[in-house]
């Protein structure tokens, strides 16, 4: 048998719940039945978010990866190396350990961060690893600071951005 006051509780959420709002009654006649039509009814209302403009000639950019400059000049410069991490989104690119087989023992990680897309010397930053291994493989890791290496990529990526867009922009 039902216990009185178990039936008393359910009543009186079941009360309480449709009388502050949470259940709230719809007017059909008021609200779209096709999906579309009721989300655009929605934004409009300030009831929902849009991911994408619901309505038609939306004047909406979108930033390709093909379409920067400073990122199609950065993989055409670091070509030579292999790559370890490559994201758009993020704003990097980073390389695996590399060498040139004529120093076994130092190897290069180039890491190159996407401040801004703007071609200009400052809109990216290049990080230097290197990285030396002794006979018995004890291996150091540091930091190659202002390096000439460094100045070297920057300028390449510029000089090579520069061209890319003033091609871009002739066509």
């Amino acid at each position: 048998m039902i216990n009185k006051q178990f039936l008393f509780t359910v009543i009186t959420c079941l009360f309480l719940v449709t009388s502050c709002g949470i259940y709230k009654k719809v007017d059909t006649r008021e609200t779209p039945v096709n999906a579309i039509e009721r989300a655009k009814k929605n934004v409009a209302d300030g009831k929902g978010i849009s991911i994408k403009s619901l309505r038609k000639g939306g004047s909406t950019s979108y930033q390709f990866s093909t379409s920067n400059p400073m990122w199609r000049a950065s993989l055409d410069v670091l070509d030579f190396l292999p790559l370890s991490n490559v994201d758009y989104s993020g704003g990097v690119i980073i390389s695996d350990w590399y060498n040139e087989n004529i120093n076994k023992v130092e190897q290069l990680k180039i890491t190159v961060r996407f401040l801004s897309n703007e071609v200009r010397s400052d809109s990216v930053k290049i990080i230097v690893h290197q990285k030396k291994c002794s006979n018995n493989n004890v291996c150091t890791i540091s930091t190659l600071n202002n390096s000439r290496i460094n100045t070297e990529l920057v300028s390449a990526i510029i000089r090579k951005a520069a061209f890319i867009e003033k091609a871009s922009k002739k066509k």
